[in-house]
């Protein structure tokens, strides 16, 4: 009979294997990392950074998340994902690229003809590696996301092909005058004296004064224009600040051969910039007129602006990058303006594309220069003066009211008048435009 022991040394002993942690764990951590860090790069590191940094940075952090699929995966579990060193290695290089290059907007532009079809390759490829690699349910943590890069490859074409066709089907209506290395479009209409300067609000463009363009100029000539990186404007290296902005309009406007005194209206952040040409060039101001302007001491008195502002900062850095996915191009035109058409789809083709943002995020990155630079027009004398609030921005403005009556104090020969109207609709709500043709109209009058 055989002893125990040498029972027990045929015995086989299965090997005692490492602990596998499931999946769930893996993919979820994977993917949940990368977003989260994400979300810190573009809210916090780099809070109001340029479209590259905001792209560049986010690219990182999702390369993070899939490296880390694909390393935990064969670390830890029995099913390795290393397929997902393909998409890290991919979001890495794009995102070092961004950040190595530091692309203007025509540079990512013309990128849209070259990453949308390879993202599209790319998340075809991953769902056929999800399918094969990854067994039960944990695979419908991956498929959205895939299923999102596939989404934005299509969007990001269509966007790339709408801007070429916008830009081939609106042409601009007015000149582009070179002024100082770049060129920025005028465009006037009418005849007469003085001739009316209208200054765009935030992120805006001569197009949205159409409607009151129509009418000033059966009175008096009438010029409107786009600030760099608006309309058809070109962009410039580095956001301007309000005197850099002045001296821009003030030698346009010599370019052009449009004479002085002017009456300058301005809208918005547009009304600030109208007092910094005030007071840059006093003696080429005639009248001025304040659509619900904001005030050169918006953060202190408009109370709750400061978190306004700084919710603008983050919103408006990401816009441009989420833009280039078409997303924007959705909403039917009326939603960006009141115009009649064509215009309001011509409209809409700016206002829904990433250098749009883009404008809109460097103007507001000089705010807080540009508007110490507004506070050194302490008094316009007797120039006339018009300023109109909306009850809008009184209603939902705490200290707009208080802000609008500093402006209205500036001259001596001052008419504050409050209409009822939304802010961006003076301009070019059917109902409420023609109060802001009045009051430019009454300005021209008392300047003859």
């Amino acid at each position: 009979m055989r002893s125990m022991t040498t029972i027990l040394e045929d015995v086989t002993v299965p090997e005692v294997l490492p602990h596998r942690g499931p999946m769930w764990r893996v993919v979820l951590g994977s993917m949940a990392t990368g977003l989260v860090l994400a979300l810190l790069l573009v809210f916090v590191v780099f809070t109001g950074g340029r479209e590259y940094v905001i792209t560049g940075s986010a690219l990182v952090a999702f390369a993070a998340g899939w490296a880390m699929l694909a390393v935990l995966s064969a670390r830890f579990t029995t099913q390795p994902q290393r397929w997902a060193f393909v998409p890290a290695a991919f979001m890495a290089f794009a995102g070092v690229v961004l950040f190595v290059t530091s692309p203007g907007d025509a540079a990512i532009t013309d990128a849209g003809w070259v990453w949308p079809p390879i993202v599209l390759a790319l998340s075809v490829w991953m769902f056929v590696q999800v399918r094969r690699s990854l067994v039960g349910r944990v695979r419908w943590v991956l498929y959205p996301i895939v299923a999102m890069l596939f989404a934005g490859s299509v969007g990001g074409g269509y966007e790339t092909i709408a801007i070429a066709r916008d830009q081939h089907d609106y042409t601009a209506p007015g000149t582009l005058y070179d002024v100082d290395g770049h060129r920025l479009h005028l465009h006037c209409v009418g005849s007469g004296s003085p001739t009316v300067v209208l200054q765009n609000g935030l992120g805006d463009m001569s197009l949205i004064w159409s409607r009151i363009i129509a009418e000033v100029s059966a009175t008096t000539r009438v010029c409107a224009y786009d600030r760099p990186g608006q309309g058809w404007s070109d962009d410039v290296a580095d956001p301007q600040d309000g005197i850099e902005i002045a001296a821009d309009l003030h030698t346009l406007l010599q370019v052009a051969g449009e004479h002085g005194p002017f009456v300058m209206a301005g809208h918005s952040s547009g009304g600030a910039y109208t007092l910094i040409y005030a007071a840059q060039y006093p003696d080429e101001v005639a009248g001025v007129v304040l659509l619900d302007s904001m005030s050169p001491h918006q953060f202190t008195m408009v109370k709750g602006y400061d978190t306004q502002f700084t919710m603008m900062t983050m919103g408006l850095a990401v816009a441009p990058s989420i833009f280039r996915f078409g997303v924007a191009r959705m909403m039917p035109a009326s939603a960006y303006s009141n115009l009649p058409e064509p215009l309001a789809t011509e409209y809409r083709s700016f206002a829904t594309s990433p250098r749009y943002m883009r404008n809109m995020r460097d103007e507001q990155s000089t705010f807080h220069d540009m508007l110490d630079q507004a506070q050194s027009l302490t008094t316009l004398g007797d120039t006339p003066l018009v300023v109109l609030t909306t009850t809008e921005q009184l209603d939902k403005a705490d200290g707009w009211d208080d802000a609008q009556d500093q402006l209205a104090a500036l001259s001596t020969d001052t008419d504050h008048r409050v209409v009822d109207a939304t802010h961006g609709g003076m301009l070019d709500d059917p109902d409420a435009y023609a109060m802001s043709v009045d009051a430019i109209l009454d300005v021209v009058a008392a300047t003859r």
